[in-house]
């Protein structure tokens, strides 16, 4: 099975973290958003995954080489694609046309999710999908009685499914997809200017092509500094490490602390990740997500969002600071 992660996305509502790091490569307890999209797949499909394609918005060696490390981490081809300009879901999926062929799986990088993978053979592909109470800002499915898909509907003005399309699509054959989505780009068929997936599929089932709906466990949002740390918690609750220690500093449980970070004089948690290299002391902190390399002084903080090589020393009790950014006392 190929796999195809779109990840191009510039992440606006999760600034200012995602001005310098894609949203899908930001750290959760420890783990990327994209590696543990590629964890759940290789769990949880009985197919092996043969190639996995990321799609991003433009050449970026350092992104580029850490998603070919990944993916060697986890003993699969690797290629990376570009989408350089933003016109929607379906022409997203076509930049990695290379490798759009024969089984294949589809996972928008904007949200990380848990389900069972097992596509069934008498359909000619599925749609994850998840209740939801307001499905305007969703593409969703419609049901018939024999509970195949009848209708795919991008974010409805009515409320004629709660059934929202979380961004996760299998195709038995993605050759298919790919002549669909060929079809739509010539003949410029766009819903609010943009190239949309549901139109392929509203194509392919009127072709006569069967399409199930897989209703996923869980589903974590990542698109706002809130519903981050909202799934960033959940998230902790079920992988973070039992019995962490330190030395003159109390942890609150659930927290992924990084082994090699330096943490001193401070009470740490609940809910907390600290990320490589990063140093702490006397701090209180919870509910808050401290990526790498980052030194933290005298703060007593909580629903707070650090980036990557942050120094802090201030008094603020809840920020949201980006990379390579400084807050000091008197500076």
């Amino acid at each position: 099975m190929n796999l195809i992660i779109p990840m191009a996305g510039r992440g606006t509502r999760l600034r200012p973290q995602t001005l310098t790091t894609p949203k899908p490569l930001i750290e959760i307890a420890g783990k990327t958003i994209v590696e543990r999209i590629l964890d759940e797949v290789i769990n949880k499909s009985k197919q092996k995954i043969k190639n996995v394609g990321f799609i991003i918005e433009r050449p970026n060696s350092t992104i580029e080489q850490n998603l070919h490390a990944l993916s060697k981490k986890k003993n699969i081809l690797s290629h990376v694609f570009f989408q350089h300009q933003p016109k929607g879901t379906a022409h997203a999926i076509y930049c990695a046309k290379k490798i759009l062929h024969g089984p294949t799986l589809v996972v928008f990088a904007d949200t990380l999710f848990e389900a069972e993978l097992n596509f069934p053979e008498d359909s000619d592909g599925c749609i994850l999908v998840k209740e939801v109470l307001d499905p305007s800002s969703y593409g969703v499915v419609k049901l018939g009685k024999d509970e195949m898909i009848t209708d795919f509907v991008e974010k409805p003005t009515e409320k004629i499914s709660n059934l929202a399309i979380v961004g996760i699509y299998y195709f038995k054959k993605g050759e298919l997809l790919l002549e669909e989505i060929k079809s739509i780009i010539n003949n410029n068929i766009l819903i609010k200017g943009e190239y949309q997936i549901t139109t392929a599929l509203e194509q392919l089932k009127t072709k006569k092509l069967v399409f199930k709906p897989i209703k996923i466990k869980n589903w974590y949002d990542f698109g706002t500094p809130k519903n981050l740390l909202k799934s960033h918690a959940e998230i902790l609750k079920k992988d973070a490490p039992k019995n962490q220690k330190l030395k003159n500093t109390t942890i609150i449980p659930p927290c992924f602390i990084a082994k090699d970070a330096d943490i001193s004089n401070s009470t740490i948690g609940p809910f907390v990740s600290i990320g490589s290299g990063t140093k702490i002391t006397n701090s209180v902190i919870s509910e808050t997500i401290i990526q790498s390399h980052s030194k933290i002084q005298g703060a007593k903080f909580k629903f707070s969002i650090i980036g990557n090589y942050v120094e802090f020393n201030e008094k603020f009790q809840n920020v949201n600071i980006g990379d390579y950014s400084t807050f000091k006392t008197n500076e």
